[in-house]
C-alpha cells in the first residue's frame, strides 16, 4: 500500500503534515502487512511514478479533486501530524474518509 502524505520537510522523524498548498515534500510511504517497508521524499508529486493508493490531508477543506482524479483515495488525519503518528493511526484505521 503506497501513501502520499504532504510534509513540510524531508527528515522523517520531524516531518509533519501540511496543506496540499503548504507542502514543500511528498513522502512515499510503502506499507506492506502493517509494517513500514520504506520511505521516499520528492519535491514535487510530479516525480512520482509509483502508483498511490492513498493520500493523507490535514483536513476537510483541501481541494483534492487532483488527486481523487488520479484514482487516489483521500484520508483525512484531523489531529495527527508527524508521521509515526499518521502510520499508526491509519494501520488502526483511525483516520477520517474525506467528504466530497
Amino acid at each position: 500500500m503506497n501513501i502520499l502524505i504532504p510534509v513540510d520537510e524531508s527528515d522523517i522523524e520531524e516531518a509533519q503534515l501540511v496543506s496540499l498548498e503548504e507542502a514543500n515534500f511528498w513522502l512515499l510511504i510503502d506499507i506492506t502487512e502493517g509494517k513500514m517497508i520504506s520511505n521516499q521524499f520528492f519535491q514535487t508529486r510530479e516525480e512520482i511514478s509509483d502508483w498511490i493508493d492513498v493520500a493523507i490531508v490535514k483536513n476537510q477543506a483541501e481541494n483534492v479533486w487532483p488527486l481523487m482524479d488520479a484514482g487516489i483515495a483521500i484520508l483525512v488525519a484531523p489531529l495527527q501530524r508527524y508521521v509515526d503518528d499518521i502510520v499508526e493511526a491509519y494501520l488502526f484505521k483511525e483516520l477520517h474518509d474525506m467528504n466530497v
